[in-house]
C-alpha cells in the first residue's frame, strides 16, 4: 500500500495545469483554465483545470479529478502506476511498503528483466520497419489492401524478411536467450552442435503490439501470399498474455473518446483497415476469445463496447463468449451490443462496399447485450411447450446470476419470468 500521506505530497507537488497542457490546448480564463474535453467530443470548451484547487472538471461528460486520475483516465495506467509516473516527475521516491524484503527484490528484478524484453522488441520493431522500407513486395501488399504509408507509420507496420536467420544481423548474439524468451526465436534440441535456433517470423506484414504505454510486447505477422498459419502471434512470454492484450488498443485511445465506443474485432488487419477508412476507435482480440479482462481494460477507457462478428456458427460462438466475458462488466450506466454482419464481410470489407455511413448505421441497430443474453439462453428450446420453457430458463440462469445488482438485472429477470410463463 502506498501510505496517503505520500499521495497528498505527491499532489501538491504536481503542477496540473503543466500535466494537462501537455494533452489538451488551455486557455487562462480568469482564476482557472479551459480547454476541449479530452474525454469526450465537443466543439465548445467545457473543461475546466482549476490550478489553485489542483482538480479538473468537465461540464459536459461529467469528468473530474486530480492528476492521478487524469493519468488513469487519459493514458489507462493503473493507480500505482499512475503515482509511480507522478513520482517520477517531480523527482520523489514512492516509499516502500512492508511486504517482504525478498518479495520486493524479486518484484524489481522482474520489473527490469520484463524492461529488457520490450527493449529487445522494440529493436526488432525498428527492423521490421526499416525492411519494409526495402521491400517493394510489401509496400505493394499493403498498397493493394488499401493502406497508406501515413497508417503504416501510425500502427509502426513492417516486415520480415524470408530467410531462417534474419535477425542475426540485428542483435549481437544470435544465441542470446533473450530473443527465445521474447517469442522472436524459436530454440529446437538441447544445448549442443545439433541444437537448431531460426526466427519465428519469415516473409511476413509485421504488427507490433503494444501495450497501453506505447512499448512493444509482441507481434502479429500476416503471410503475404499463399501459407500456413495465415496469422502468427507471438508465444506467451513474461510482457505478452493474449487473454489480457488487445491490437490497436495504445493507437486508438485518442479516438475512443471521440466516437464514444470502442469497435471489437477479430483480427488486426481489420484495426489497420477500418482506420484507413476513418474509423480508428477499432481494437482486436489476439487469436483467441473476448475475455472479462479485455472487457475491464476496455471500460478504462469507454463505457460503450461493441463486438463485431461473422455471422456464421463461427461469429455465433465468438459472440457467446465475448457475452459471458462481458457480463460481470454489464453495471446500468455500460452499454454493450453485437454487431453481426453478412457471412461474406468483415468490418473491412463491409466498409469498403457499402461506406462507412452504412456501417455506422449498422453499429447502431447492433444487439443489445439484454437481446443477446435472451436469444442465446432460448436456442434449440421450444418456448410453445413446457420442457423447452424451462429448458431456456435453466440455460438462462448462469447467464443471469453473472450480472451485477442493478436496474437492468431486476428487469432481465421480469422479461425472463415472461417468456418462461412464471411470475418474477
Amino acid at each position: 500500500m502506498i501510505p496517503p500521506g505520500f499521495v497528498q505530497e505527491l499532489l501538491s507537488r504536481v503542477d496540473l495545469v503543466e500535466l494537462v497542457g501537455r494533452q489538451v490546448q488551455l486557455k487562462k480564463t480568469g482564476a482557472n483554465y479551459v480547454g476541449l474535453c479530452p474525454f469526450h467530443g465537443e466543439k465548445s470548451p467545457s473543461f475546466t483545470v482549476s490550478p489553485s484547487k489542483q482538480f479538473y472538471h468537465c461540464f459536459g461528460c461529467g469528468a473530474n479529478g486530480d492528476a492521478i486520475r487524469f493519468l488513469t483516465e487519459q493514458h489507462g495506467l493503473g493507480f500505482v502506476e499512475a503515482v509511480k509516473d507522478l513520482a517520477q516527475q517531480v523527482g520523489l521516491t514512492v516509499p516502500e511498503d512492508e511486504a517482504d524484503p525478498r518479495r520486493k527484490e524479486l518484484a524489481a528484478q522482474q520489473r527490469e528483466h520484463e524492461a529488457t524484453l520490450a527493449d529487445v522488441l522494440g529493436r526488432a520493431a525498428t527492423h521490421y520497419r526499416k525492411q519494409l522500407k526495402a521491400s517493394p513486395r510489401a509496400i505493394d501488399y499493403l498498397k493493394g489492401r488499401g493502406l497508406s504509408g501515413e497508417i503504416a507509420a501510425r500502427f509502426a507496420l513492417g516486415y520480415a524478411p524470408d530467410g531462417w536467420r534474419g535477425l542475426a544481423s540485428v542483435f549481437p548474439r544470435y544465441d542470446d536467450p533473450l530473443l527465445a524468451e521474447s517469442g522472436l526465436v524459436i530454440v529446437q534440441g538441447e544445448d549442443g552442435p545439433e541444437q537448431k535456433r531460426y526466427d519465428r517470423f519469415r516473409d511476413r506484414i509485421m504488427f507490433p503490439i503494444r501495450s497501453v504505454k506505447g512499448e512493444v510486447i509482441a507481434f502479429g505477422a500476416r503471410v503475404l501470399d499463399k501459407g500456413e498459419p495465415k496469422y502468427l502471434n507471438s508465444p506467451e512470454t513474461p510482457l505478452f498474455h493474449k487473454g489480457r492484450e488487445l491490437y490497436g488498443l495504445y493507437e486508438a485511445r485518442g479516438a475512443l473518446r471521440d466516437s464514444g465506443y470502442v469497435l471489437v474485432t477479430e483480427g488486426y488487419m481489420d484495426v489497420v483497415a477500418l482506420a484507413q477508412l476513418g474509423l480508428p476507435h477499432a481494437v482486436a482480440t489476439l487469436g483467441t476469445a473476448c475475455t472479462p479482462e479485455h472487457v475491464a481494460k476496455l471500460l478504462r477507457f469507454t463505457d460503450q463496447v461493441v463486438f463485431s462478428f461473422d455471422g456464421d456458427a463461427a461469429g455465433r460462438r465468438a459472440a457467446a463468449r465475448a457475452l459471458e466475458a462481458a457480463l460481470p462488466h454489464a453495471t446500468d450506466t455500460r452499454s454493450f451490443r453485437f454487431l453481426f454482419l453478412p457471412a461474406e464481410h468483415d468490418p473491412d470489407s463491409f466498409v469498403r462496399e457499402h461506406g462507412k455511413e452504412a456501417f455506422e448505421q449498422a453499429v447502431a441497430q447492433a444487439v443489445p447485450l439484454s437481446q443477446q443474453l435472451l436469444e442465446l439462453a432460448a436456442q434449440e428450446c421450444d418456448l410453445a411447450s413446457v420442457e423447452g420453457r424451462a429448458r431456456m430458463l435453466a440455460q438462462a440462469k448462469p447467464l443471469w446470476s453473472a450480472l451485477p445488482e442493478g436496474a437492468l438485472r431486476l428487469q432481465l429477470l421480469g422479461e425472463l419470468a415472461r417468456r418462461g410463463a412464471l411470475p418474477a
